[in-house]
């Protein structure tokens, strides 16, 4: 069973820049889909990007297009998200997913594997 963690939340003003990190425990490839999720305070779980490990087009939610940018480094296991941009509305609790079938719908029902997650709290 693969762990995931995730690193890199924090606290930001709207308009500034985090990067998130999901270290796997071992090769993404083991595992076709990787990607983020968010669900902030009374909300929902909801997918944020997602992208096959072994090459194709990333997937984003609506909400974060061209503000976000998912990637992987194959040499260390790891997931990234570049958000830039960043607004009040983005704040939630950020979770990294593995092993999500189908992957550019990015329904949480369909993920198999969670991190912990990392907060991430956007002021005005």
């Amino acid at each position: 069973q693969v762990q995931l963690v995730e690193s890199g939340g924090g606290s930001v003003q709207a308009g500034g820049s985090l990067r998130l990190s999901c270290a796997a425990s071992e090769s993404m490839y083991s595992h076709n889909c990787m990607g983020w999720f968010r669900q902030a305070p009374g909300k929902e779980r909801e997918g944020v990007a997602t992208m096959h490990t072994g090459g194709g087009g990333p997937n984003y939610a609506d909400s974060v297009m061209g503000r976000f940018t998912i990637s992987q480094d194959d040499a260390k296991n790891t997931v990234y998200l570049q958000m830039n941009s960043l607004k009040p509305e983005d704040t939630a609790m950020y979770y990294c997913a593995a092993d999500i079938v189908p992957c550019r719908t990015m329904i949480p029902d369909s993920v198999i594997y969670w991190g912990q997650g990392t907060q991430v709290t956007v002021s005005s």
